[in-house]
């Protein structure tokens, strides 16, 4: 989850240096380094242990279930597009401001919010 949010804000302060200056290149390193020996450990980790437990739970019937599902699913794609920008960045490619990388640290945070709703209220 810490990733999540923190490599948008990295592409935030990202976006703001020069392309090939000593700032944009530590990014760069700060940016494969947090994908490659955090976030993607942590991802299979979580999608392992997560399809375990809702089928130890049986879960998978239940709709609140499906709901956060739905929104995993979401989180999922946000972590490809994520990495699919850090690969942009690498390559001096970024075609985006800071605004934007803000606005999508929030649709991190309030999917979040919504999966911690359902898992904790569970509506149906």
């Amino acid at each position: 989850m810490a990733g999540m949010l923190y490599l948008p804000r990295l592409f935030v302060y990202h976006a703001g240096v020069a392309k090939g200056s000593t700032e944009s290149e530590l990014f760069k390193v700060m940016e494969r380094r947090l994908d490659k020996a955090i976030m993607r450990p942590a991802f299979t980790i979580v999608l392992l242990s997560g399809i375990t437990l809702a089928w130890m739970g049986h879960w998978f019937s239940a709709g609140w279930f499906l709901v956060k599902l739905t929104f995993v699913a979401l989180l999922a794609i946000e972590y490809l597009f994520l990495i699919r920008l850090r690969t942009r960045f690498s390559c001096d490619a970024n075609v985006h401001t800071a605004f934007f990388y803000r606005v999508l640290n929030e649709i991190v945070t309030a999917i979040f919010i919504l999966i911690v709703i359902f898992v904790v209220v569970k509506p149906f």
